[in-house]
């Protein structure tokens, strides 16, 4: 068993990360090599033009202000399928069963890519990383096998699990929600998803507990009582707190906001909704916000919105760092690449002092027509650019005034 101040390891294993060799036999990303800071002027396309990770800013180094980290589901398990097409992407390492050994070679990849892209964290969904299995018994014995997969790469790597969470609407028994169903048999298995999402990602050192509701709403009001669905969702987040207390777990606690999809409306519409709700069920002091914009963006608020409210307000806790397509009225998931809107992000960021022990999550997909895997690094490099760029930006005075007069 790997200790969880192992799993967490030393700052300086984490300024190491992509310097070191992975134990698997197969390299997944051949044509890829770490990535390094090679200046702005830099012709090599795979290298970071202004995120320089030991670069000091403000008193911290530029790893510290923006802890990046890639999430499982868009990098590793989504196949670039919509709603009117069949998936356009294959993975080398991925046969398509729900089957230990397939799940094991994707942890082996995908610590190679956090590898090679040098970020210091990493988030999953319980399914996103273990078999499915035929019941909760078997679903629970397959996430136990597979947190020792995860914590045997956590120490060999130096990577860390920046949050966990449990995704409670995939599945068709969700399609009412899950602590917000009003089967009792759905949520009471929500709650043993979650006490076992909680407990894996406890003891592989996760910084993070995530609770994201996308069918934590209703469709139509005619057949909902949103006053008891709203209690009852306050009912198990103070089970939350409960089990939180009952493992010893020291990880923060966050709601993620979002308005609709695929509810038509979702409970947790934005961040001062959230925040709201926190207080009027007296749990504020136990969860705090994670901000994805794209969902901002979605409720009718400017990009920056929703961090800058949350952060005010001393909620903000992590950030989900994409973008959307303002042309379009859905979750596209994009990679940001809006200088301004980097710029308002980090500014919030760098005032309440950095987002430790949260992070900047790509929450982002591989676009269904990329092709070669490599597309995929090009687009984080691209991400990572602009986001050190602001946050360089809101670290220096000059520089921060010319782009305040320049975009806002």
């Amino acid at each position: 068993m790997i200790s969880r101040a192992a799993l967490h390891g030393s700052r300086g294993a984490q300024a190491a990360v992509g310097a070191r060799a992975l134990s698997s036999g197969t390299e997944w990303f051949p044509s890829v090599h770490p990535i390094k800071f090679a200046g702005p002027d830099s012709k090599d396309p795979l290298s970071f033009k202004h995120y320089n990770a030991s670069q000091v800013v403000m008193g911290k180094t530029m790893a510290d202000w923006c802890r990046f980290s890639v999430c499982w589901w868009h990098s590793f398990r989504a196949a670039g399928a919509d709603p009117f097409g069949s998936p356009t992407i294959a993975r080398a390492w991925d046969d398509g069963t729900e089957t230990i050994e397939n799940a094991t070679r994707r942890v082996d990849a995908a610590f190679e890519f956090f590898v090679k892209l040098g970020v210091p964290f990493y988030t999953f969904h319980d399914v996103d990383v273990t078999p499915l299995g035929r019941d909760l018994a078997e679903f629970n014995a397959n996430f136990d096998r597979m947190q020792e997969v995860l914590a045997a790469k956590q120490a060999e790597t130096g990577v860390q699990l920046l949050w966990g969470t449990a995704n409670l609407f995939s599945h068709p028994r969700y399609m009412n929600g899950g602590m917000t169903s009003p089967d009792f048999g759905v949520f009471a298995r929500a709650g043993a998803q979650v006490r076992k999402a909680m407990t894996v990602t406890h003891e592989l050192g996760g910084s993070n507990y995530v609770f994201w509701g996308g069918r934590e709403g209703f469709q139509t009001i005619l057949n909902t009582r949103p006053r008891q669905e709203l209690e009852q969702a306050a009912a198990f987040l103070r089970m939350v707190v409960k089990h939180k207390q009952d493992i010893g777990a020291e990880y923060q606690l966050l709601i993620e906001p979002k308005p609709r999809e695929p509810m038509k409306h979702q409970y947790d519409y934005d961040a001062q909704t959230v925040i709201g709700f926190l207080h009027q069920h007296d749990l504020q002091d136990h969860f705090k916000v994670n901000v994805e914009p794209n969902h901002t963006t979605l409720a009718g608020h400017s990009y920056e919105h929703d961090i800058i409210m949350a952060s005010q307000l001393g909620m903000l806790g992590s950030i989900d760092a994409n973008t959307g397509d303002e042309l379009l009225g859905w979750d596209t998931d994009q990679f940001p690449s809006n200088v301004r809107q980097a710029t308002l992000t980090m500014d919030a960021v760098v005032a309440q002092g950095g987002l430790a022990p949260g992070g900047l999550n790509f929450d982002c997909k591989v676009r269904p027509m990329a092709g070669e895997l490599t597309l995929d690094d090009l687009e984080r490099i691209a991400l990572e650019g602009p986001a050190a760029e602001a946050g360089t930006a809101s670290g220096k005075q000059e520089l921060y005034e010319m782009e305040l007069s320049r975009f806002v």
